[in-house]
């Protein structure tokens, strides 16, 4: 939500000077499988995402893209390593943004065939250098250093579109090492007032992965760095979406559904905490109202350590409370704890 930053929109959604964190994803099956790319589309959707990123490797893809378009209710960027033909012809096939890797998109004047047609089509292009694919010659003027590298990268495609007089750009700069990219983003964010899309590229299977990614995008956010964000993980892209827009309600970027405060259970805990907080997420996961909600395994110090929380229920040996705000309102039997606090949710 960088105030600083310039203002672009892909499709309908607004990227860059203050405007809200979008959450993006990436489609994770071929391009060419129509249906399945909408069945993803349509998962990520309903759980919060913003735009969608499709990979469009080859002609058939292409074709497959135009289709895909035609039934997106998200805005769509074409995702093009190696050809630019690719890049051009996904821009006439109706793609809402265009990314680009500076490390194998090839020449000035390719970047330049790019530009043109996306100016023509009124859309932007993302500038998104990758450790793994960075120039050779670049590596070495910068003495191997991976983060001046994807910064060098970056800046000098972002020089060569400004010198065709094209403005509508965002950066990433990542990396699948947390300080890389951090420090990377860092540096960049002085040089430039482009938005920067966020990430951490290949950060591995489910668990580390959102480890990496939220210690990464949520310290350079909490650095009033970042304009939009994808969570790369080896698993679901739901699973992406919905770890983005935790770590945005984390930072108190997103106010947007329920926000649980539930403690980690210790010997004073007389209830299954780990069932009544699943069986909750599952009745709340459509609930879009920002809620702060506290699930507690004590009524000793429950209500106390959750003053913070809108509503809540602490539970003790056969029963528990009803608290909104610190302040106990009503005594329960365990049996109904969950009903009573799904009931004083709707009034809200």
């Amino acid at each position: 939500m960088a105030s600083y930053t310039k203002r672009i929109y892909v499709g309908n959604v607004p990227i860059g000077k203050g405007a809200p964190i979008s959450v993006q994803t990436m489609i994770k099956v071929k391009t060419t499988n129509i249906d399945a790319v909408l069945n993803q589309i349509k998962e990520v959707v309903e759980v919060g995402c913003d735009i969608i990123r499709i990979s469009i490797p080859d002609k058939d893809s292409l074709k497959a893209l135009k289709k895909i378009k035609n039934k997106s209710p998200i805005p769509i960027i074409a995702d093009i390593h190696f050809d630019y033909r690719l890049a051009i012809k996904a821009i006439l096939s109706g793609a809402d943004c265009i990314r680009i890797n500076p490390g194998n998109i090839g020449s000035k004047e390719r970047i330049v065939k790019i530009a043109k047609a996306a100016k023509k089509a009124n859309i932007p292009i993302r500038v998104g250098v990758n450790a793994g694919s960075i120039k050779e010659e670049i590596l070495n003027k910068c003495k191997g250093s991976i983060v001046d590298s994807l910064v060098k990268s970056a800046l000098e495609t972002v020089k060569v579109l400004e010198e065709y007089d094209f403005y509508q750009i965002k950066i990433s700069a990542k990396a699948s090492n947390v300080i890389e990219t951090v420090l990377a983003y860092r540096k960049l964010s002085k040089y430039t007032d482009y938005p920067l899309h966020l990430g951490v590229t290949e950060s591995g299977p489910q668990e580390p992965g959102i480890v990496k990614s939220s210690i990464a995008v949520g310290s350079l956010l909490l650095d009033d760095i970042g304009d939009t964000i994808r969570i790369s993980l080896t698993a679901s892209p739901v699973k992406e979406i919905i770890v983005g827009r935790n770590i945005l309600k984390s930072l108190g970027l997103l106010k947007e559904g329920i926000e649980i405060i539930s403690c980690p259970i210790c010997a004073r805990c007389d209830i299954d905490l780990l069932k009544l907080v699943k069986e909750f997420e599952e009745k709340t996961k459509n609930i879009k109202k920002y809620l702060k909600v506290a699930i507690m395994g004590c009524v000793v110090n429950g209500p106390g350590e959750a003053k913070q929380a809108d509503i809540g229920i602490a539970a003790g040996k056969g029963g528990g409370v009803l608290f909104k705000k610190g302040e106990i309102i009503k005594k329960l039997p365990e049996e109904d704890l969950l009903d009573s606090l799904m009931f004083e949710i709707e009034k809200f």
